[in-house]
């Protein structure tokens, strides 16, 4: 379990790394790694990346063959393992077999040029039948049908899907893929089908380490393949995989071979250049890493400057309440001195509308004390005949006096009627409201 530990370190969370566990299970591969990998790809969906592999297994392609333009293949031609097996027909062996293949190799390298510039000129002209095939996943299913009936239902699960789908999925799996081109003509094709690929340790081997695509050389998408990969003699095999970046070709086998040589090929193959996978997944976690850890330390700033913004708009919002309040508080103030102001203007506007003090010894005149709400005194002499407008306008006019007010009496308690704007016929007269000789009214500060 010292595996756990270096998850740990490498920023898995408890929950991806029983995620990465239960992946394992599920699909029986033992690098940790590359179920980390494959994880990490499919955004930590345990579902999704079972099914992939699964797809992958059983030679379906998965979500990323749905690309269309294949990688770039580039041939290694210093690193590149070539074996080579002379046709069991004798006609590559001794002397004569040597002869024999350097005229062939000579006569295939001067046919292959003159058909290459034949094929350029003929494109002006007309299609190849081959090249004019549309259906390239047709081709490599109807190879896989016609290869079952002619030979046998025992054999590496074969990839079902076109060239490009299948380097695709190669690059994105970080597998090694091997292609085979097959040529029914070629004299070793029956005996290497029906005994190298129905052998069960080649099939186990290849089906553990590879993608396995294969295709008829005769069909449209075998064609194009055989095009770039150019083989010399039949059955041929390739070996692809990411190296340095790019799918690389780093080995051919050409010519029969049984299956413990093929086995034999296959590791020395693998045993090489699978440290260009290994390489490649840490680059992927290392990748898968800084993105993760550029991703935290972007949502660590934009949560920083959220708080940043909330602190600003919270702050602004009490700049704006304080400023709102000194408004409210100078408005209220402007409007209280417009309003003392107003009544200042009106006291004083009013101050004819108190008759002149009678003289003491009038029979009609009724002395009257009046009490602020202050507790100072005031007192005026009226007629009995005056209006209770008089004594109001009288208090109202005073310094003193609040602007706001009610008169009353002392007793029995009553509030005079005496505000102006009364109806005409609703104002009384001092006498009228009972007012004689000497009377003591109360001031009431209705503001109060």
């Amino acid at each position: 379990m010292d595996y756990l530990g270096d998850n740990a370190g490498l920023g898995l969370t408890s929950e991806q790394t029983d995620k990465v566990l239960q992946f394992q299970d599920l699909t029986g591969i033992e690098d940790i790694s590359i179920c980390r990998d494959v994880l990490q790809r499919h955004q930590w969906n345990l579902e999704v990346a079972v099914q992939e592999q699964l797809n992958i297994r059983e030679g379906r392609p998965s979500l990323y063959a749905t690309e269309t333009r294949p990688p770039a293949v580039v041939s290694d031609h210093f690193g590149q393992h070539v074996f080579y097996t002379p046709p069991t027909d004798g006609s590559g062996s001794g002397l004569r077999g040597f002869i024999s293949n350097f005229i062939n190799f000579v006569w295939t390298f001067c046919y292959n040029t003159i058909i290459t510039l034949l094929q350029l000129g003929r494109r002006f002209i007309r299609a190849d039948s081959r090249t004019a095939i549309t259906n390239p996943l047709e081709d490599v299913l109807d190879f896989i049908r016609v290869y079952e009936e002619k030979y046998s239902e025992v054999h590496p699960v074969f990839y079902q899907g076109t060239y490009s789908q299948v380097l695709n999925d190669a690059k994105h799996e970080l597998k090694f893929l091997l292609i085979y081109l097959h040529n029914d003509n070629a004299v070793d094709t029956g005996l290497f089908c029906r005994n190298t690929l129905s052998n069960t340790d080649v099939i186990t081997y290849i089906n553990t380490n590879f993608l396995f695509w294969g295709c008829s050389a005769k069909s449209g998408e075998g064609y194009k393949v055989c095009q770039l990969f150019r083989p010399g003699h039949y059955p041929y095999l390739a070996v692809v995989v990411l190296k340095d970046n790019r799918m690389t070709i780093v080995s051919r086998m050409e010519g029969y071979c049984d299956h413990n040589v093929l086995l034999q090929r296959l590791a020395t193959v693998v045993a090489e250049f699978e440290i260009n996978l290994i390489q490649a997944r840490t680059d992927r976690v290392e990748a898968s890493l800084n993105r993760s850890l550029r991703a935290h330390q972007d949502e660590a700033f934009l949560e920083s400057l959220r708080a940043d913004q909330e602190k600003e708009r919270r702050r602004q919002e009490e700049r704006d309440a304080v400023e709102a309040e000194q408004r409210r508080i100078e408005e209220e103030a402007l409007a209280e001195q417009e309003r003392r102001q107003s009544i200042a203007q009106e006291k004083m506007n009013s101050v004819h509308k108190v008759p002149s003090e009678p003289d003491p010894t009038h029979p009609d005149v009724v002395h009257v004390v009046f009490k602020l709400p202050s507790g100072q005194r005031l007192e005026r002499r009226f007629l009995k005949t005056h209006s209770l407008e008089a004594i109001f306008y009288f208090v109202f006019c005073h310094p003193n006096a609040p602007d706001s007010f009610e008169i009353t009496t002392n007793f029995p308690k009553r509030v005079l009627q005496c505000l102006p704007n009364t109806r005409l016929d609703q104002i009384q007269t001092l006498e009228e409201a009972g007012l004689k000789n000497r009377e003591v009214l109360f001031i009431n500060d209705l503001d109060a």
